[in-house]
């Protein structure tokens, strides 16, 4: 399912291509690149829509970010897109703090003890912890310092996640949620979940909370990643 559910999210990404030709991004995110997939196509879907933002790409594993780079030369992007080895986001606050207008996120989301998240290696792209979510709890902690006023995020999410659950907690924390797509893949249900900050919320809180945020994430030193 690792492929469809990058497929899904790419899907709900160009749902938002209007969107983005009205009103074009200034810099977007994604964390955990992995292959390169996903943020090479939000390169060609901003190049579409004539948005000439900044891209960044994060991941911790050092071939992810070598595969990457290979994708985004293959499709002559390479230029667009800065990629970081870190662990999530933290090490990027809070130089970026209230300024990511697009953040995206394909996070570990399978159901495993919580010693599989720990383990790292190859079972890094799948090993979701406890309901599958302690990975993406992590991001969604950082989300209100990162996102600029005008910021959203797509995050893909299954079942077991409990969707409804994390758009409650996002709401909580000031943001507009609403499903941007949802689709059967392997006997589960992907959704992509679409976070937006409300009108009238604004990022004046980033500072200090991407300095309680990047605490409790357990921030990792980012260095660029290799060509």
């Amino acid at each position: 399912m690792q492929d469809e559910d990058s497929f899904a999210l790419v899907d709900a990404l160009a749902a938002n291509l209007e969107a983005w030709q009205r009103c074009p991004p200034r810099l977007c995110l994604e964390v955990g690149c992995g292959s390169g997939y996903v943020v090479c196509s939000l390169a060609l879907l901003l190049r579409q829509a004539g948005a000439a933002a900044q891209l960044l790409a994060t991941d911790v594993n050092p071939r992810a970010a070598a595969a990457t780079a290979q994708t985004l030369a293959a499709h002559q992007v390479r230029d667009r897109v800065d990629i970081v080895l870190a662990d999530l986001a933290s090490a990027l606050l809070p130089s970026i703090a209230g300024l990511v207008d697009v953040l995206v996120f394909n996070p570990p989301y399978v159901p495993t003890p919580d010693e599989e998240v720990e383990r790292g290696g190859i079972a890094a792209a799948w090993a979701g912890g406890e309901r599958g979510r302690r990975v993406a709890d992590r991001l969604l902690r950082l989300v209100p310092a990162l996102l600029s006023p005008r910021g959203e995020m797509f995050l893909v999410a299954v079942h077991e996640n409990d969707p409804p659950e994390l758009m409650q907690l996002m709401e909580a924390a000031g943001f507009e949620a609403r499903v941007a797509l949802q689709r059967s893949a392997d006997e589960e249900r992907l959704t992509i979940l679409h976070f937006r900050r409300r009108p009238g919320e604004t990022a004046g809180a980033a500072a200090a909370a991407a300095a309680g945020g990047a605490a409790a994430a357990g921030a990792a030193g980012a260095a660029p990643a290799p060509e």
